[in-house]
């Protein structure tokens, strides 16, 4: 997501109403302010993907930890919301059929063979697909195929 795609998607909902997906954009954009002025530097796509991922993380986080205190539901449904929300900007991740194409097509070129390779072919793969993919389920194809 770009700086101006998020000014415009906070003015939507603005707009609209929409109070929990105003709430976490505003906190998307304290972030890249904070990294902005802190960093003093101007934030690429990169930062951004990662910044949200950390967010989703923190969220799912603070999520799980009010289902185990029994907080009320509507708490739940907001962070479960949000979660929605900081994923829907993410680029598309990579899976099933289309990251196992990928797998063999990384173990071809790297020429991996044992699970020793394991390393090199997960970092050829991050590179492919600039980290977008489920590294639980490229781990597990390739424990399979360098078994």
């Amino acid at each position: 997501m770009r700086y101006d795609e998020l000014q415009d998607e906070i003015k939507n909902a603005m707009r609209a109403k929409d109070k929990p997906k105003l709430s976490i954009l505003r906190q998307v954009h304290g972030e890249i302010k904070n990294i902005e002025v802190n960093e003093r530097r101007d934030i690429t796509d990169a930062d951004v993907d990662a910044m949200l991922k950390r967010l989703i993380k923190q969220t799912k986080e603070t999520l799980d930890g009010s289902i185990k205190a029994g907080n009320d539901q509507e708490r739940t449904d907001t962070l479960t919301a949000q979660v929605a929300i900081l994923e829907s900007y993410l680029p598309k991740q990579v899976s099933g059929d289309e990251l196992a194409a990928l797998i063999d097509e990384v173990l071809t070129e790297t020429g991996a063979s044992s699970k020793k390779d394991m390393g090199r072919v997960m970092g050829a793969l991050t590179q492919k697909t600039g980290g977008n993919f489920d590294k639980a389920a490229a781990a597990k194809e390739l424990g399979q195929k360098l078994a």
